[in-house]
C-alpha cells in the first residue's frame, strides 16, 4: 500500500462529502492507504502539509481551492513530499493553468496514473507584517490587492466570483494610490498596480500574461501607469476582453527577481497579506505536482 494524505478543506465552495469519500474510494481501490486531514481554520492546511512533509509523507492530495493549494504549497515547497490537487474552489485557477480536470473522479485517477512535474514559483517577502510567502499563480499589487482586501468571505462562499465583482466596485469608487517603484533587470519604473504572474490565467479564463508558465524559471509583470478610476475601467474592461495587452500605458516585462518600493496592499493567490515594500522572486523547481 502507498501512504498518501488527503488535506480537505470542508468550507471550499464546491466542497462535499460524498464527492470527497468517492476520491477516497477510488484511491484505496488502486492501492493507496489514504490518511484524511479536514481543515477547520485558515493556514491549518500549511501547517499539516508541513509536519507530515516532516514525517516522510511522500504525497499530500489537497482537496479545496486555490487558497488550500496555496496554503499546502507554502508547507511542503523545497521538500521532497509530491502534490496532488482535487479542485473543489470557487474558480480553481491552478487547475485550470495545469488542465486538471474539475471532475474529482477524472482528477483523482490523474494523480494515480498521473506523472511528477516540477513546478517554479514565486515567492514574496514583506516588511509589513514581515513574512515570506510562495504563490503559484500571482501577486496583485495596489488595486488587485485592495479589491481582495475588500472581499468578504462569508459573500465569497455564497457569491463565488460575483463577491471579486462586488468587492472591485466598492474599492473603484474610493481608490486613491501611491506611485510604486518596481525595480528589475537594471529598469526602474513607476506605476500604480499590478500582476506579477507565475501562471498565464487569473481569476479563472483570463489572461493578463498569457506567456507566464509554472515551468518557466521567471516572473511575468503586467504593470499599470494609470491612476484614475476610468484607467482602472480602462484596464479591467481590457483584459475582459483580452484587448490588454494593446494599451499603451502599461508595462509588460519579466524577470527573476523585483523590487517594489511605496505603500500598496498585496494578494497572492486570491489571499490578502499585506502591504509593500516587497521583494518578489522566483523559485525553480520548487514543487513536485503530479497530475
Amino acid at each position: 500500500m502507498r501512504y498518501t494524505a488527503v488535506i480537505a478543506n470542508p468550507k471550499a465552495k464546491r466542497f462535499s462529502e460524498k464527492r470527497l469519500k468517492n476520491a477516497i474510494r477510488i484511491l484505496s481501490k488502486n492501492g493507496f492507504d489514504v490518511e484524511i486531514k479536514m481543515t477547520s481554520f485558515k493556514g491549518e492546511a500549511e501547517a499539516i502539509a508541513g509536519d507530515l512533509s516532516k514525517k516522510g509523507c511522500p504525497l499530500i492530495i489537497a482537496a479545496g481551492g486555490d487558497g488550500t493549494f496555496n496554503e499546502v504549497i507554502n508547507g511542503i515547497a523545497l521538500t521532497g513530499t509530491r502534490m496532488g490537487i482535487l479542485p473543489m474552489g470557487t474558480t480553481n485557477v491552478l487547475a485550470k493553468e495545469l488542465g486538471i480536470d474539475e471532475d474529482i473522479e477524472v482528477a483523482v485517477r490523474g494523480i494515480i496514473n498521473g506523472v511528477e512535474h516540477m513546478l517554479s514559483i514565486g515567492l514574496i517577502s514583506l516588511q509589513s507584517p514581515p513574512l515570506q510567502r510562495y504563490f503559484c499563480l500571482m501577486a496583485g499589487i495596489g488595486f488587485d490587492g485592495e479589491a481582495v482586501f475588500e472581499c468578504n468571505n462569508t459573500l465569497k462562499r455564497f457569491l463565488g466570483k460575483g463577491a471579486y465583482i462586488l468587492s472591485a466596485l466598492k474599492t473603484l469608487i474610493r481608490f486613491s494610490p501611491e506611485p510604486l517603484n518596481f525595480s528589475f533587470d537594471s529598469q526602474s519604473l513607476t506605476g500604480f498596480s499590478a500582476i506579477i504572474s507565475k501562471a498565464s490565467k487569473y481569476g479563472g479564463h483570463f489572461r493578463v500574461t498569457p506567456d507566464a508558465s509554472l515551468f518557466k524559471k521567471d516572473l511575468y509583470i503586467y504593470l499599470m501607469h494609470g491612476k484614475k478610476r476610468f484607467d482602472i475601467l480602462r484596464y479591467v474592461s481590457a483584459i475582459i476582453l483580452g484587448r490588454h495587452l494593446r494599451l499603451s500605458d502599461i508595462t509588460i516585462s519579466r524577470a527573476e527577481e523585483i523590487v517594489i518600493e511605496g505603500r500598496a496592499k498585496v494578494q497572492i493567490d486570491g489571499d490578502y497579506i499585506g502591504h509593500t515594500p516587497a521583494l518578489i522572486r522566483v523559485i525553480p523547481d520548487a514543487i513536485r505536482m503530479v497530475y
